[in-house]
């Protein structure tokens, strides 16, 4: 049985497990519970009402959030030809072909975005293990599979922030970290749930967001009215 710390009940005592709060109200009340001493970070939790079995209701996508923390993001472009020029240009870290597939082969992983050309995917395939564990897979819905280089890589390196629902519908978004203002957090918020939102699957019936949570590393959740998460995304 999983021990609870005195620290985290504290913080639970702060949130009433059977209501629903507003946006604004679970922000702040989300923040007020944090009690790690590192920066937690602040993620949101749908449960969709979908079933991700289904292709045609699977919810994926990413978004760069209004609101960030500076952080460097090592991003690598594997292309062929012109491209390869366009994407150093475009400030890649590492820029190249198939000697760049064959050292992430080798083992070789210090990087944190991938993006590809569609003419390179084919050769890609043969690190599809290595990189699809790692959420690394270029892929078109995320942008990462692309023509227009220079485009993919300043989203990368702006800090876009990719979704996608687990086998039981959840999706799991960070919107920020605890040091975020509450302005901040609002505006990721309004970012992220605006998206969930629009990627709703026409085959999908009945409620769509059936339940939002917001919670920090470490912290208690906080159960959002989506009522009202509507309103304010839209």
């Amino acid at each position: 049985m999983k021990k609870i710390s005195p620290k985290y009940k504290e913080a639970a005592k702060k949130v009433d497990a059977t209501k629903l709060y507003t946006v604004t109200e679970a922000l702040n009340l989300s923040k007020s519970a944090a009690y790690a001493k590192f920066d937690e970070t602040v993620d949101l939790a749908f449960r969709l009402g979908i079933d991700p079995r289904h292709a045609d209701q699977m919810v994926r996508g990413a978004l760069v959030m209004p609101e960030k923390k500076k952080k460097k993001t090592t991003v690598i472009v594997i292309t062929a030809g012109e491209k390869l020029a366009e994407a150093e240009k475009a400030g890649a870290d590492f820029v190249g072909g198939e000697d760049m597939i064959n050292k992430i082969a080798g083992g070789w992983m210090d990087f944190d975005r991938v993006i590809a050309t569609p003419d390179m995917m084919g050769k890609i395939g043969k690190i599809a293990r290595v990189l699809g564990p790692r959420g690394l897979m270029p892929n078109p819905k995320l942008g990462t599979v692309t023509t227009d280089i220079a485009k993919a890589v300043a989203e990368q390196k702006a800090g876009k922030v990719e979704y996608r629902a687990d086998k039981t519908g959840i999706v799991h978004v960070p919107i920020g970290k605890k040091s975020f203002s509450e302005a901040q957090l609002l505006e990721n918020f309004k970012a992220v749930t605006g998206a969930i939102l629009r990627a709703k699957p026409s085959s999908a019936k009945g409620t769509y967001v059936k339940s939002l949570v917001i919670s920090t590393t470490m912290g208690p959740g906080v159960k959002i009215d989506t009522n009202d998460a509507t309103a304010v995304a839209l």
